[in-house]
């Protein structure tokens, strides 16, 4: 984040780590995060998608937050994933941003409803902004249709930005479709625009886009960070692509905390919140053997 308050760089969708009982763990969470920012993360954005936001209750992720603040993280550093499939709970965790001093707040639109048209996205939002009523709200726009089955299309945050001015800060788009994004540059160039979909950054960087929310930067921060340069060379876009083809050769949320598990050396961190499933015995196997015989794992025993 740059001095202007803006969300520049490399961010990280944060892993949410949980206990033996499937409880959140607060002390590796923190522990993520402090290790995250050493590695050159800009910030993080915890409760996410590839944190399994929707699968934490508003009490846990109130209290995620608040052990990140605890703990030192900077509320600078932070840009909270408040969106909720009810509007209520997504006000309840924007307002308790705030009140935290985190005025960043990632929001997907509700997502159980599907064809829900332009008029009523536009108006959850509104009515969000309108209901926090707090001046120092900073709204990130959550595209992610393939999992919310929701769009955010490029005509509703050109009206959300006209309508807030200052209040709409940016969007994460993570469709993975460049024609939407090259929408959002053209019809709102003064957000901030990341991207989720790491393949599209040195694109989006040559036209002016402000980073990333990304999972990858979890477990390789550095590759994703050598993308993310206007001029990352062909062999730093290959080397990334050549990550994704492995991960998303499995469940990639698993897949990722299989892979945290493997270079912490804590198996710990294999446990996801349902609906997913750890990854069995096997399949972190032979996950670790793909990534070492891609060279993305070669120090692991």
């Amino acid at each position: 984040m740059n001095e202007d308050g803006r969300v520049r760089g490399l961010w990280c969708a944060m892993l949410t780590p949980l206990d033996h009982a499937g409880r959140l763990d607060p002390a590796r969470l923190a522990s993520h995060a402090r290790q995250l920012l050493a590695d050159g993360v800009d910030g993080i954005a915890p409760f996410g998608t590839t944190g399994e936001g929707p699968s934490f209750s508003v009490d846990e992720r109130r209290a995620g937050l608040e052990t990140l603040l605890d703990s030192g993280i900077a509320p600078g550093r932070l840009i909270a994933a408040t969106g909720c499939a009810a509007a209520t709970d997504t006000i309840a965790l924007s307002r308790h941003a705030l009140d935290n001093g985190v005025p960043r707040c990632l929001v997907v639109p509700p997502f159980y409803f599907k064809e829900v048209p332009d008029d009523a996205v536009f108006a959850f939002y509104a009515g969000l902004i309108d209901s926090v009523a707090d001046a120092r709200l900073r709204l990130y726009v959550y595209h992610i249709p393939q999992f919310s089955g929701v769009p955010v299309t490029a005509d509703v945050v050109r009206r959300l930005a006209d309508a807030y001015p200052g209040v709409v800060a940016g969007v994460k788009d993570s469709a993975g479709d460049w024609t939407h994004t090259a929408q959002l540059l053209e019809r709102v160039p003064q957000l901030d625009l990341l991207v989720g979909h790491e393949p599209h950054l040195p694109q989006l960087m040559r036209a002016g886009g402000a980073g990333t929310i990304c999972g990858v930067a979890n477990v390789y921060p550095g590759i994703v960070r050598a993308v993310l340069a206007c001029d990352a060379s062909a062999t730093d876009e290959k080397r990334l692509q050549q990550f994704l083809d492995i991960l998303f050769r499995l469940p990639f949320v698993p897949a990722f905390k299989a892979i945290k598990a493997a270079q912490t050396n804590d198996p710990g961190w294999r446990a996801v919140r349902t609906p997913w499933i750890a990854l069995p015995d096997r399949a972190c196997a032979e996950l670790v053997a793909s990534l070492r015989d891609g060279g993305f794992m070669a120090s692991l025993r």
